[in-house]
């Protein structure tokens, strides 16, 4: 007999309680073993009855969500998913730092049958996340508050990356004029830990399509300005391709590249109905290896489905250059392994050698 994911739903309105519990008991393969109401009460429940996964509100009275969270990931961590409301935005990034693992957005803040529109979205994301090795969540975790000596790091990227044996012999000469990096669960603390290590003079573009919201890219980008020695902006249409510019994707379009008398620019393509991945890598990274070709690097970073496969297939066929990470660090190595097992991948390194890879690359 299959065991069950127990999940534990915690939010403070009763009727998405009700609403998500619905959900997530339309599926077989899970069992809702409660409700809390705030953070006092779900700490409570989650001792007694020990839940595989717990989705989480963030905005409740008496103990929100981030000293729910706080709590969690000091005596008992598990994954967390955050469903919370278009207008916390930013306060859903600030959990994930604190440990949650991904996040799913209600479609207003008011009480709405639109709710169960993401029905599918939260059984996928709740039945990949409930088996995660909880081991490399508290991991991230306490990287984030206690690592040391970045700056060192940075100043030493280049000398390290040689001397270190991480960097492959395969098409080095070729100058690299377009990073790709494609990433889903797991890749905004994934993609945050690589571009802030990448130095001030940092000789390349680099383009990044992450699973998520347009109401959040924008904000996800402005993070990453802030921790990021080169500028880091929303992609917008139009937008110029140039070296030591990060542009990441808005969550309501795809990404692609047009050449036109040597300038070449952002063009983006809006999503359609049937669209699986939003924003799709796969488009990104076929679109860099035909504009970019031989001096494509493309990156698959940690996440669930198989959305980069094909994009990373199409760079190593126009003979650029691919990583990805490893198992030993994805949080979901679905994308990575995807496209390991295609054969679409030059090297697989752990996410802490990855900006030091992409760096020995590009310079």
């Amino acid at each position: 007999m299959t065991k069950l994911i127990k999940v534990l739903v915690v939010d403070d309105s009763a009727y998405n309680r009700k609403a998500i519990s619905s959900m997530l008991e339309s599926s077989d393969l899970i069992q809702v073993v409660d409700t809390a109401m705030d953070g006092e009460d779900a700490i409570k429940k989650l001792i007694r009855l020990q839940p595989d996964l717990v989705t989480l509100d963030l905005e409740m009275p008496r103990m929100d969500g981030f000293t729910f969270l706080r709590w969690v990931m000091s005596n008992r961590p598990l994954p967390i998913l955050v469903v919370s409301s278009k207008g916390s935005n930013s306060n859903v990034f600030q959990a994930m730092e604190l440990g949650a693992v991904d996040f799913l957005v209600k479609p207003t803040q008011k009480i709405s049958e639109e709710i169960k529109n993401l029905e599918n979205d939260l059984i996928n994301k709740v039945m990949a996340l409930a088996g995660l090795n909880i081991d490399k969540i508290i991991s991230r975790f306490r990287e984030r508050y206690l690592q040391g000596g970045d700056a060192s790091e940075k100043r030493d990227m280049r000398r390290s990356a040689k001397d270190d044996g991480i960097l492959s012999t395969q098409n080095i000469g070729t100058r690299i004029d377009m990073v790709a990096i494609g990433a889903s669960t797991g890749g905004p603390t994934a993609i945050e830990k690589i571009i802030s290590r990448l130095p001030e003079d940092f000789p390349a573009p680099v383009a990044v399509s992450q699973h998520m919201p347009s109401d959040f890219t924008r904000i996800f980008a402005e993070r990453l300005d802030r921790c990021s020695q080169i500028e880091v902006k929303e992609a917008g249409k139009g937008d110029i391709v140039r070296e030591g510019v990060i542009l990441v994707c808005p969550g309501d379009s795809h990404m692609t590249f047009q050449e036109d008398r040597d300038i070449k620019r952002v063009i983006l393509k809006k999503r359609s109905p049937t669209d699986k991945y939003l924003p799709s890598v796969d488009i990104m990274m076929e679109s860099s290896a035909k504009i970019f070709g031989p001096k494509t690097l493309g990156v698959i970073l940690t996440g669930m489905g198989n959305d980069g496969t094909q994009g990373m297939k199409a760079i190593k066929e126009s003979k650029g250059q691919t990583i990805a990470e490893s198992e030993e660090t994805s949080i979901v190595f679905g994308m990575p392994g995807e496209a390991i097992k295609a054969g679409a991948v030059d090297k697989v390194v752990p996410l802490h050698s990855i900006a030091r890879e992409i760096i020995a690359r590009c310079t």
